[in-house]
């Protein structure tokens, strides 16, 4: 039956997905975003962010559901991962346990989490589940861990598919590393699966498009020259170069003021050898199947969103 849902995050690539397909399912949404937004009968917008506790208060009051897709992927140090991810996290949980009514709850983690020791983003989504883990004994919390999440809009992943188009695909790191990847609307779909199913607290879940054995740059080669008929060349950045550019962002970044991507620990994720994850818990607890592989993913991916949606 559809009620009324609190999502955070809703202005980024996951969470504006995640609203439409709310809004399409007949829920009620209350989001969160930094700046004013436009409203409508179905989605109305509360001002503020994680760290403002009232606007928290008001964005939970008397929801059945709190869906918490927001984080930090860009930072210059290890404090401002965990100022977000981690007490931004603690923050909402505790709102949610002020509540009369307590909703249940779904933190939109990173299958990078698995490995808190690669990156200071990886350890903030590690220690936002264990606050979670910690605080949420009065609430039905679940815990999503997808692997790299694309499709249109994405400005992240979708930038690099978009090169292969020219024939080059840049990789660094081990030759046989392995990957997971998982398309948005899959993703989405995960959520909605879960926001109908009852047999889902307490649990973590990892998810990917359910490639056997993920992908290893050779197979993304392969797509990318079926998919746009032409050859598609390997482009092996050194390890080494790629750190140096790494520390070297990371240090313009503290001078001019701006949240790099290209860190150190963003090249221990990207060069770490095993991103695959395994889908049958969340497949046998809510019935979810993902249907979006590389092959069907790779040309929506580079399309302008409005096109997709048609």
């Amino acid at each position: 039956m559809p009620g009324l849902v609190a999502v955070t995050g809703a202005t980024g690539f996951i969470g504006n997905a995640l609203v439409r397909a709310l809004i399409r399912d007949d829920w009620h949404v209350r989001a969160l975003a930094r700046r004013p937004q436009v409203k409508n009968n179905r989605l109305q917008w509360v001002t503020g962010d994680l760290q403002n506790k009232d606007a928290l208060c008001e964005l939970v009051n008397n929801v059945d559901i709190i869906i918490h897709c927001a984080g930090q992927v860009r930072g210059r140090s290890q404090d401002q991962f965990l100022q977000t991810n981690k007490v931004g996290t603690e923050n909402i949980i505790r709102a949610a346990l002020a509540q009369a009514k307590k909703p249940r709850f779904l933190l939109i983690s990173s299958l990078s989490a698995r490995e808190p020791q690669v990156s200071w983003y990886a350890n903030s989504k590690y220690q936002g589940e264990q606050v979670l883990k910690a605080l949420g004994k009065e609430i039905q919390w679940t815990i999503f861990r997808p692997t790299a999440v694309y499709g249109p809009g994405d400005r992240e992943l979708a930038p690099l598919l978009k090169i292969t188009k020219t024939g080059l695909l840049p990789m660094i790191g081990a030759s046989n590393s392995r990957f997971g990847l998982i398309y948005i609307d899959d993703l989405v779909q995960a959520i909605i699966g879960w926001k109908n199913s009852t047999n889902v607290a307490y649990k973590t879940y990892e998810l990917d498009d359910g490639t056997s054995g993920g992908y290893d740059r050779y197979l993304v080669k392969s797509i990318a020259s079926r998919t746009w008929g032409h050859s598609v060349h390997i482009v092996s950045f050194p390890l080494m170069l790629a750190k140096g550019l790494a520390w070297i962002n990371l240090g313009i970044s503290r001078i001019f003021c701006y949240l790099p991507m290209l860190m150190p620990g963003k090249i221990c994720e990207l060069t770490h050898d095993d991103w695959v994850c395994n889908n049958h818990p969340l497949t046998k607890d809510i019935g979810w199947q993902p249907k979006i592989t590389l092959s069907e993913g790779l040309p929506r991916a580079v399309m302008p969103s409005h096109q997709v949606n048609q």
